[in-house]
């Protein structure tokens, strides 16, 4: 009896999140004054930990042809993350992936009932997970793809790319600490984890020049960087009118907002903390 009432309490806890995500979506998303040029007047957040929902809600409205399907790798417990606005408002058909075996539970219970096409997978993603993802997807040309697993997010990339993905909008989480100008990413582990990795938690992810350099190889267009300095955007342009993509300003770099004020200083004397780590030179 007492399990019970604490899943009651717990469950209940859960629907209220989702209800007030909901609420500062909603009133989020009606307030914004869009210029089409400036991506960061297409940000709100109901869900998602920046801007992300509104941008992402925004790229999807200029589609030419949607299918009304996203994957994200990184889902965290399913409320949290880039893709809930789109399961749980727009009713989008999707996969989410997790690594936290508990967060995947929280994730089937909280939004699973949300969208009948969703599919919530754990799985702790490394550079051969590809072919599992891949096959498990139920489109290699979603509407959206967002990675989020803070630290070989590259190589997952990479390996999922070079098996057959082509999204139409792509958000990736870029590490600031790396600047603007350096292509790089942490050395490649299976098991890496950034909480592990150095003690200032800072040796994670991929420089925003490097992941330019990546799409750019498989002809993808960079819009932006969010106001929080968290994640980037790009998009395949063949899904977009050209006359929107070409009259975008993009800001191509932002310093993290919340890892300059723990440290109370730029990237440049983040970078100093861990520049004596491995990295990898993306060309």
């Amino acid at each position: 009896m007492i399990n019970r009432f604490f899943r009651y309490l717990f469950s209940l806890r859960d629907r209220q999140r989702i209800i007030i995500n909901l609420s500062k979506g909603a009133i989020s998303s009606q307030s914004r004054n869009i210029d089409q040029t400036q991506p960061s007047s297409w940000e709100f957040s109901g869900f998602s930990q920046n801007g992300e929902d509104g941008i992402i809600d925004y790229l999807i409205s200029r589609l030419k042809k949607s299918n009304r399907y996203f994957i994200e790798i990184g889902s965290a417990d399913g409320i949290d993350n880039n893709t809930a606005w789109l399961a749980i408002c727009k009713k989008f058909n999707g996969l989410m992936i997790e690594g936290n075996p508990q967060l995947v539970t929280r994730a089937i219970n909280m939004v699973k009932h949300f969208s009948l096409g969703l599919r919530i997978h754990n799985l702790f993603v490394t550079k051969d997970s590809a072919d599992n993802i891949l096959s498990i997807a139920n489109n290699l040309e979603p509407d959206l793809f967002s990675l989020d697993i803070d630290g070989i997010d590259y190589y997952v990339a990479k390996s999922l790319f070079k098996g057959g993905l082509r999204p139409k909008i792509v958000v990736v989480e870029y590490n600031s600490v790396f600047g603007p100008d350096l292509s790089l990413t942490v050395e490649y582990s299976d098991s890496f984890n950034y909480l592990k990795e150095h003690n200032s938690q800072l040796y994670y992810g991929v420089s925003i020049s490097a992941w330019m350099t990546f799409f750019d190889s498989y002809g993808y267009k960079f819009i932006s960087t969010d106001l929080n300095g968290v994640n980037a955007f790009f998009v395949n342009p063949g899904y977009f009118d050209k006359d929107f993509l070409s009259g975008i300003i993009p800001v191509p770099f932002r310093e993290n907002r919340l890892q300059s004020l723990k440290f109370n200083s730029d990237y440049v004397e983040q970078f100093s903390r861990i520049r004596n780590k491995d990295f990898f030179n993306v060309t």
